[in-house]
């Protein structure tokens, strides 16, 4: 039996040791340096068709009606005048038990730590030290505890310790020069919009987001505000925490948003947005998954579900063998381009570039191969 050692318990890490622990030939081990997997109430996250697909080989459509929402359209509109643009059918892309799906990311979490039973996850395990054997891999801890693994898999985020000790800081995050910001609002405080679908903004270097999660009153708000840091800045992680900074984020957020809508999001949490410059390979038998394999901007809606076609990826190549690295590679430098590409189109200032974009998307959201190459590459992995 060949044993896995996971580094982190975030969504990649999680649905891996699902289907691992589904396997008899593999013993799987999650290492989590907090005290427990943070499952939350409130913010949401959005699951393409790629990704509930690979769920629902773990049971992921055992979930009720009631737990998540399957938006229908895609619904564009122009900040400045909060009239509609175009709107965009994904639910074209659905499939008979696969849908497009909004809900609720501590549902998501809970569903993958109830998959996994009391002895897979092991918590107060913070990784100090990676070391390579003939055959293994070596593991030591913070608090001392030393751990021998066939198989090593880093998904501990964006700002992966694991990453840092196989590449001795060389593949670090680079500042994207915006805040994502979420939060909640009522229904009953966007009555222009249909309940029913995804309502996007786009605004001058800003744009934000809302959508159900589930047949609750509240919808997920997400903006990205374009927003530069000074080095100092972006080293200080408790700067995101501060109420000077956040009432400044909140005033530049309030003249971008009508006042009536402003007033009534509540819950409002700020982070910056890192991504990754670069690609990194880890020695044999050691892999990256999640956003330490590669982070993109959060303006294309594939992150958690990358986080999972990325778990199913690995999972599949430890058993056959093949060639993660370039795989996955291909398929997010493929992503990233679009969600470069996305907030660029979504943030532009210039009124006669943004009327052409209006223009120019009116007919690319009703235009099929466009959208087969655009979204149905990413949509049916």
């Amino acid at each position: 039996m060949k044993s896995v050692a996971i580094i982190g318990a975030g969504i990649s890490g999680l649905y891996l040791a699902n289907l691992f622990k589904g396997n008899k030939n593999y013993k799987v081990t999650i290492y989590e340096k907090k005290d427990s997997v943070e499952i939350n109430e409130g913010y949401g996250i959005q699951l393409s068709v790629n990704s509930v697909k690979l769920l629902n080989q773990i049971g992921f459509n055992s979930l009720t009606d009631e737990e998540k929402f399957h938006p229908k359209k895609i619904d564009f509109y122009d900040l400045k005048n909060s009239k509609k643009i175009c709107d965009l059918e994904i639910s074209k892309f659905n499939l008979e038990n696969c849908k497009y799906t909004a809900l609720k990311r501590s549902k998501l979490l809970q569903f993958l730590v109830d998959g996994l039973g009391n002895e897979i996850i092991k918590y107060n395990y913070s990784i100090n030290q990676i070391e390579y054997g003939k055959n293994t891999t070596n593991l030591t801890f913070d608090n001392g505890d030393k751990k021998t693994c066939d198989y090593l898999i880093i998904s501990d985020g964006v700002f992966s310790k694991g990453k840092s000790l196989i590449s001795a800081n060389n593949s670090n995050a680079i500042y994207n020069n915006s805040i994502a910001i979420r939060g909640n609002i009522s229904k009953e405080n966007l009555q222009k919009i249909s309940d029913e679908n995804v309502s996007l903004f786009l605004g001058s270097d800003f744009h934000y987001v809302v959508y159900p999660l589930d047949k609750e009153e509240n919808l997920n708000f997400i903006g990205i505000l374009k927003y530069k840091l000074n080095p100092n800045e972006q080293k200080n992680h408790k700067l995101f925490g501060e109420n000077n900074f956040i009432e400044n984020i909140k005033n530049k957020l309030s003249q971008k948003i009508p006042l009536r809508i402003f007033e009534k999001i509540q819950n409002i949490k700020l982070f910056p947005v890192f991504v990754s410059k670069n690609f990194f390979k880890p020695p044999n038998n050691t892999f990256l998954v999640g956003d330490a394999f590669f982070a993109f901007s959060p303006s294309f809606a594939q992150g958690a579900s990358q986080s999972i076609e990325g778990a199913h990826e690995l999972y599949e190549s430890i058993l056959n063998n093949n060639n993660f690295f370039n795989i996955r590679s291909k398929r997010i430098k493929m992503i990233n381009r679009r969600s470069n590409f996305n907030q660029f189109a979504f943030h532009l200032s210039n009124p006669i570039m943004t009327f052409l974009r209006n223009i120019l998307m009116k007919y690319l959201v009703k235009n099929k191969n466009f959208l087969e190459n655009y979204l149905g590459k990413i949509y049916k992995n």
